[in-house]
């Protein structure tokens, strides 16, 4: 076995050993080396006690280098791969983990949020290539039939756009936007909180086949792992810190996906939040962030996003607008000689003037002009408002026999 894969070993053991995202166990690896932070930890030289209790209880059902050789076989049997720091297709945008600190902390998921030490990688695209233009989209499982729209709607718009789409392979909004990038042809990534051996929720068993075959599937964890509570908030902060920007479609209150959002907020990256009605459970979570989070941007649709993500002044989205009127192109005097004008009754030019407030040169120049843009005729008796062009009235279907 040559250097290279013992430090690839070594990885996957203390994978193993402690859940990813311990910062002890990324300390001691970036002093010492992957090997050498191995051998300290099955010596017993943790640096705190629930480190040392972790690997002791797992050292006691079997061997650390042992699992990690037979995860790597089972691995290679499932078609998967492992990526590793030292390998060119590293995501290197994971490392700003080592700066996230995540303010009034105290639970576990919230202050071990360390950079992966490995992933897990099934698809045929380079990781680091595939991460380098893309966007994550979360949100709720118990989604709405709004929500899952507008979720395909971003999947779709931003595959289209040769972006990547980042989720997690839930049900709800997760599924939508792998969906609508899978429907535009463009690339997807779900990034698992098990092994990808062991697709959850296995009702999106062939969902997972299908991102597999066109994108990618990725985990910190080994094959065989399972989907535990705790390892989707552990996975959440891989969402956010590998993508360009985070969009939260829908949460409520307690929500996984606005942790997510918190992540990219705790790393300056774009956090981004579709707003749902007022009367939906579902919008909770996410209008609670745009009124708390300073950083928050609200977003309505692909081109806010690219806004947000993209280089700036090639993305920038288009501002909204309603339909140009032809009244909307006259000056102020032309449009209270307009306004003058009574709805049913022609009035000389003289009383136009005075009800326009305008001088009688000025009324019969603005009014000359808006007969020629057909907004006013001329009758015997003075000027009054065109009528408004006549709809074309459909004609009815023919129903005669032989017609």
């Amino acid at each position: 076995m040559t250097a290279a894969d013992d430090r690839r070993l070594a990885r996957v053991a203390l994978t193993w050993l402690a859940e990813p995202g311990t910062r002890s166990v990324h300390d001691l690896v970036r002093r010492h080396g992957p090997v050498a932070a191995l051998d300290l930890l099955l010596a017993g030289d943790a640096p705190d006690r629930t480190l040392r209790a972790a690997v002791r209880a797992r050292t006691a059902a079997a061997d650390a280098r042992a699992v990690a050789a037979e995860a790597l076989t089972r691995a290679e049997r499932l078609g998967a791969r492992l990526v590793t720091p030292e390998d060119d297709e590293w995501p290197s945008r994971v490392a700003d983990l080592r700066k996230l600190v995540l303010p009034d902390a105290t639970r576990r998921v919230d202050v071990e949020t360390d950079p992966p030490l490995c992933f897990w990688v099934r698809g045929g695209w380079p990781l680091g290539e595939a991460l380098e233009r893309s966007v994550a989209v979360v949100g709720a499982r118990a989604a709405t039939p709004y929500g899952l729209h507008v979720a395909t709607e971003l999947g779709y718009g931003l595959a289209d756009r040769e972006w990547t789409v980042v989720s997690g392979g839930a049900f709800g909004i997760d599924s939508a936007a792998h969906r609508g990038a899978l429907t535009a042809g463009g690339r997807t990534i779900a990034v698992l909180a098990c092994g990808l051996d062991r697709p959850y929720p296995m009702g999106n068993a062939a969902l997972f086949d299908r991102i597999a075959e066109t994108g990618l599937l990725v985990s910190e964890w080994m094959p065989g792992a399972e989907p535990l509570r705790p390892r989707f908030l552990i996975r959440n902060r891989v969402i956010a810190a590998a993508t360009n920007g985070t969009v939260l479609v829908e949460a409520a209150a307690r929500s996984g996906a606005t942790q997510t959002l918190n992540r990219a907020l705790g790393l300056r990256r774009p956090a981004m939040v579709v707003p749902g009605p007022v009367t939906s459970a579902m919008s909770v979570g996410g209008h609670q962030a745009l009124r708390e989070e300073p950083y928050s941007r609200l977003v309505t649709g692909v081109a806010h996003v690219l806004e947000e993500v993209g280089r700036i002044g090639d993305d920038l989205a288009p501002l909204a607008r309603a339909a140009e009127r032809p009244r909307d192109r006259l000056d102020d005097d032309a449009t209270q000689v307009l306004e003058a004008l009574p709805r049913r009754r022609a009035i000389d030019v003289e009383s136009v003037a005075a009800r326009a407030g305008v001088d009688l040169r000025t009324a019969m120049r603005k009014l000359s002009m808006l007969e020629e843009l057909a907004m006013v005729v001329r009758r015997d008796d003075g000027y009054a408002l065109a009528s408004p062009p006549a709809r074309r009235a459909t004609p009815p279907a023919d129903d005669t026999p032989g017609s």
